[in-house]
């Protein structure tokens, strides 16, 4: 078997995520919208999820949101929040997430820090998985994702969020081509995101049953370029790839990147920056659950169907 390739630095994720985790509230709008279209698609399913993990918890974000009126969104009586940051785990635990309302019903949510790519829960233990923009930091998704459907019961619901490939698109490309032009070669500043035709794929090859994928596009208009890479360091989003130049870059390096950044005019002259944001909806197989028609199983061709369609 081949070994899993190292993208990520996860000692670095980490400490990106320690470092924000004081002062999340002040660059979690991103988050927090994310958050919130995440669990409009579990409003969408009819049915209780008694027992769920939050997976990349943050400051509890999500948590605030499921319990924030009291049928509690998704039938969620108890919520394990983790998070591979000691510190956002602590935050979450407080109940620091400035986003929770005042009224919001108590939601039982125990918390502890754990890593995604080796999760400490037996098999069968949740109803639901969430995860809201941390898988992307993983090495091992087909390995998490395994991980994750064994965690969940028998005809559990898996839902995510992570960012993906034409995420900050703006910024890489200005980070390459000032890199080009400063030091004659590149190096990767911007986190590699998984493109939306593959992580179908990765879900069945995971186990998981009727899986579905779709996009969002945010686009966020800051006044300047530093701005938006404060608010990624805010965020714990700093660069973390393995391979990523451990040297302190040059400030001409960044001052060439300032220059090259677009700037858009439908945006009076401020700068955009791109998120794709993917989910993943995903179930853990069971008997009741529909399944394809074997090939050849068919009781009538398509072509018989629409040469009836075009005598009528």
């Amino acid at each position: 078997m081949s070994e899993t390739p190292i993208v990520f630095n996860r000692r670095a994720v980490r400490r990106n995520r320690d470092r924000a985790a004081p002062g999340l509230d002040r660059h979690d709008y991103l988050l927090a919208e994310t958050a919130e279209r995440l669990l409009d698609r579990l409003d969408d399913v009819k049915r209780d999820f008694p027992t769920a993990l939050d997976l990349g918890c943050r400051n509890g974000t999500l948590a605030a949101r499921l319990g924030q009126d009291r049928r509690k969104r998704g039938g969620v009586r108890t919520l394990i929040q983790c998070d591979l940051s000691e510190k956002m785990a602590r935050a979450a635990r407080a109940g620091e997430s400035p986003r929770a309302p005042k009224e919001a019903a108590t939601l039982a949510a125990p918390t502890l820090a754990a890593d995604e790519e080796a999760l400490p829960f037996a098999e069968g233990t949740f109803d639901l998985v969430l995860s809201s923009l941390a898988l992307h930091w993983v090495n091992d998704l087909p390995g998490t994702l395994v991980q994750i459907r064994r965690a969940l019961k028998p005809d559990g619901l898996f839902l995510a969020a992570l960012f993906g490939g034409e995420t900050l698109k703006e910024l890489r490309g200005a980070l390459t081509e000032a890199d080009l032009a400063t030091s004659g070669g590149a190096s990767p500043r911007v986190s590699p995101f998984a493109q939306v035709r593959d992580l179908g794929q990765l879900l069945q090859r995971a186990g998981f049953a009727l899986p579905v994928v779709d996009a969002d596009t945010v686009t966020v208009a800051y006044a300047d370029p530093a701005h938006l890479l404060a608010d990624l360091r805010g965020m714990g989003e700093a660069n973390a790839t393995a391979a990523r130049r451990k040297s302190f870059s040059r400030r001409a390096l960044f001052a060439a990147a300032l220059r090259r950044y677009p700037r858009a005019a439908a945006l009076e002259g401020r700068v955009p920056a791109t998120f794709q944001i993917v989910y993943l909806t995903a179930w853990a197989p069971h008997e009741t659950q529909p399944k394809p028609l074997r090939p050849g199983s068919a009781k009538a061709s398509l072509a018989a169907a629409l040469n009836d369609k075009d005598k009528t």
